[in-house]
């Protein structure tokens, strides 16, 4: 799915907008001093956005608006599902990494499915952020951004929750687990 070639129907927009609505509403913590209808009027004015959370809502990430920021004027919003997201979760970390695989394959890539949708990983820095706002992955664990020194050595960056702590580890690019997956990003 690429998030620039789909477009929604009138009452998927709807449903979505309602969605993200109420969880905005539900969740203030996460964005004090910030209101609805301005976000709103930013996702109406941005189809290929509203594209993009439609994908995000669509595999259980539940986004949400994160930050705001002045100096570009847009929103920040994360996938804030308790655990990574449900159908991103089984994928290796990229396009390279499956390729290497010989035996075994998973279905896709968590770099490879972020670009589809139209989003990105976060990095660690985002990752511990969002830790800020709750307790995220205490079952699950998510890909992050990986330096390039560390990828080029064939590893990635994965991190999660665990005794009341965030915790950033490293694997083999090309492993993938059944609670592994990843959280995005996506600035409107």
């Amino acid at each position: 799915m690429n998030s620039n070639k789909m477009k929604l129907s009138s009452a998927q927009q709807k449903e979505l907008l309602s969605n993200l609505k109420t969880r905005f509403e539900k969740n203030m913590n996460r964005h004090k001093g910030l209101e609805w209808a301005a976000v709103q009027e930013k996702l109406e004015a941005n189809a290929g956005k509203l594209c993009s959370l439609h994908e995000m809502e669509r595999t259980g990430g539940e986004p949400d608006v994160i930050g705001y920021d002045k100096k570009t004027g847009e929103y920040h919003f994360c996938d804030c599902s308790a655990e990574t997201p449900k159908d991103r979760r089984n994928v290796c970390f990229d396009r390279e990494a499956l390729d290497a695989r010989k035996t075994h394959k998973p279905e896709n890539s968590a770099m490879d499915m972020a670009a589809a949708m139209g989003i990105t990983i976060l990095s660690e820095e985002q990752y511990r952020e969002l830790q800020q706002l709750g307790n995220f992955d205490t079952k699950t664990s998510s890909w992050i951004q990986t330096p390039a020194d560390i990828r080029k050595l064939d590893g990635a960056l994965f991190a999660d929750r665990r005794y009341n702590h965030v915790f950033v580890y490293h694997n083999g690019a090309s492993s993938y687990y059944a609670v592994r997956g990843f959280r995005g990003l996506l600035k409107v």
